[in-house]
């Protein structure tokens, strides 16, 4: 009976210090993690719109609300989880960046993000997240975002016969889910830029 409570006072001593140790190393970490992923964010913020000097979140953020207005556009499978404004170097919007998500990649979730200027340009893609079939899906970043730089179109379409139009994007060769998923998330994007900030943005305003 002795050797069974203090095996149990032993295990949980050592349950407390790892979970005390566990604690610190968050505590420690936390703060260099998250300042790593706002650089990443930010450079990926000035590749998709290198002209602006500053971007400013947008606050108040819904992602019912989001999820509803892209939902009444078609696009059910695509999430908006943050819009930048894009500024020059007078403080005025010049344009937005969005962070989007497509849930149709093969491999699971498709995130990047993407800059629109006032006229609805799409400067380009700058991609966060992928877990697509190597040597297929994930041909994305070299065969798929090139293909979205500086192009003024509505919506997207991608065909497998040689793109002939501004719109039309080559898909990757064995790889058309991936292919779909991040067209589909750039034309989601595109219409919710121009249903909820297109007017907000060209009216000079970078709130809501």
């Amino acid at each position: 009976m002795k050797s069974m409570l203090r095996d149990t006072l032993i295990l949980f001593l050592i349950t407390l210090i790892a979970g005390c140790a566990l604690g610190v190393v968050y505590e420690v970490t936390k703060a260099p993690i998250e300042n790593q992923k706002l650089k990443a964010r930010q450079e990926a913020c000035q590749e998709v719109f290198a002209e602006a000097l500053e971007f400013e979140e947008v606050e108040s953020m819904d992602a019912s609300t989001n999820q509803e207005i892209l939902r009444n556009l078609g696009f059910d499978q695509v999430s908006i989880e943050t819009v930048m404004v894009a500024k020059d170097g007078s403080h005025a919007p010049i344009g937005i960046v969005l962070t989007v998500t497509d849930h149709e990649g093969y491999g699971g979730d498709i995130q990047f993000m993407m800059g629109i200027q006032a006229d609805g340009t799409l400067n380009g893609i700058s991609i966060l997240a992928i877990g697509e079939t190597p040597g297929l899906g994930m041909k994305a970043e070299e065969v798929l975002k090139p293909q979205f730089v500086n192009k003024k179109v509505e919506q997207f379409t991608y065909t497998k016969s040689g793109a002939l139009s501004e719109s039309e994007i080559d898909a990757i060769s064995g790889a058309t889910i991936t292919t779909n998923a991040v067209t589909n998330g750039v034309n989601g994007g595109l219409a919710y830029f121009h249903e909820k900030y297109e007017e907000i943005v060209k009216g000079g305003n970078g709130n809501e």
